[in-house]
């Protein structure tokens, strides 16, 4: 009777165990990503040395245009799982949320076709689509729609962009060509963390108020200045294809001169810079593959060009002519 008590208690310490550990998991899930598992120190940018600044200087040749085009700051809310450039017609592929500026109908599924005709949130109508993974706060849930969809420990209120900077410059040793229209391009490295090179990090983290410093680190600005990520395409075009199995091939960076390698054609140079309120203290944390662990240096962004020809040849005027425009 003693060994029917004892088995008894066994059976019921064993039940209430794994009933305690579930519930502990559940809300270390909802909570989202501890502190300690946010991959990246925070770097007090007042002491990071300032970069040399400004562009590169042109040359006799260069082009030294800008296109600053108005897509708003994603006020409809536009969020999904999908990346159409790395995982087309794959549900939740990206295993993270991306933010959108520009076409309102991208998703997974989203051709060339349905590009076209979809609606934009750009002013002068370019129905591009610009995209990046979110960031949040992990210290608040999330409770509208996405902030908890995407699983793979990235959870948390999703911070909204204050402003989305969406601007085309020009090449510092040659004039640039169009950009095919469907020309899908992609800048920064989402396994960065496990990768074991940098070779790909692209983005670079700064402050509103500073903006000859920048990190591939989280920063902590000064109060009242804005977090920034700013991300910068490639933009010298094989002359080709539109998209490769690897994403890149098709679309490199010049060198630090602004060359272009043997083979390929300057195109216009996109950069996205995206600002975020954060108050001094509060813990970010970017979107990633869960192995990725928030990492800030896996920061990436994707583009699909959906340009009309007219509106194309209009941006490659303005830059290759030296003018600064707005659409």
């Amino acid at each position: 009777m003693g060994k029917e008590h004892r088995l008894l208690a066994l059976l019921v310490c064993l039940v209430l165990g794994t009933g305690l550990a579930a519930a502990v998991l559940g809300a270390s899930r909802a909570a989202g990503p501890r502190h300690g598992f946010v991959a990246g120190k925070f770097v007090d940018l007042t002491t990071v040395a300032p970069e040399p600044g400004g562009r590169l200087p042109a040359g006799p040749e260069g082009s030294t245009g800008t296109v600053s085009v108005d897509c708003g700051r994603n006020e409809e809310g536009h969020w999904n799982e999908d990346n159409l450039v790395v995982s087309p017609g794959l549900r939740a592929g990206a295993h993270h949320t991306h933010a959108y500026v520009g076409n309102l109908s991208t998703d997974a599924l989203s051709g060339d076709a349905s590009l076209a005709a979809a609606d934009t949130s750009c002013a002068g109508g370019d129905r591009s689509t610009y995209y990046w993974p979110v960031l949040r706060r992990p210290d608040r849930p999330g409770t509208r729609p996405h902030e908890g969809s995407a699983g793979h420990g990235n959870a948390g209120e999703i911070l909204p962009e204050a402003s989305v900077g969406v601007e085309f410059r020009g090449n510092p040793v040659s004039k640039v060509v169009p950009m095919p229209r469907f020309l899908r391009a992609m800048t920064g490295d989402a396994v960065a963390y496990t990768a074991g090179s940098g070779a790909d990090v692209r983005a670079r983290w700064g402050c509103s108020g500073l903006p000859d410093r920048s990190t591939t680190d989280y920063p902590r600005c000064p109060a009242g200045d804005l977090v920034t990520r700013t991300l910068v395409f490639p933009s010298c075009w094989n002359g080709l294809d539109t998209a490769v199995p690897d994403h890149r091939s098709h679309l490199l960076f010049p060198s630090a001169r602004g060359v272009c390698p043997q083979g390929t054609f300057p195109v216009p140079e996109l950069r996205l810079t995206l600002s975020y309120a954060v108050a001094p203290g509060v813990p970010i944390a970017l979107d990633s593959f869960p192995e990725q662990r928030h990492s800030p240096r896996t920061d990436h962004a994707m583009f699909v060009d959906v340009m009309t020809d007219q509106q194309m040849a209009a941006l490659v005027a303005c830059i290759n002519e030296g003018r600064a425009c707005r659409t």
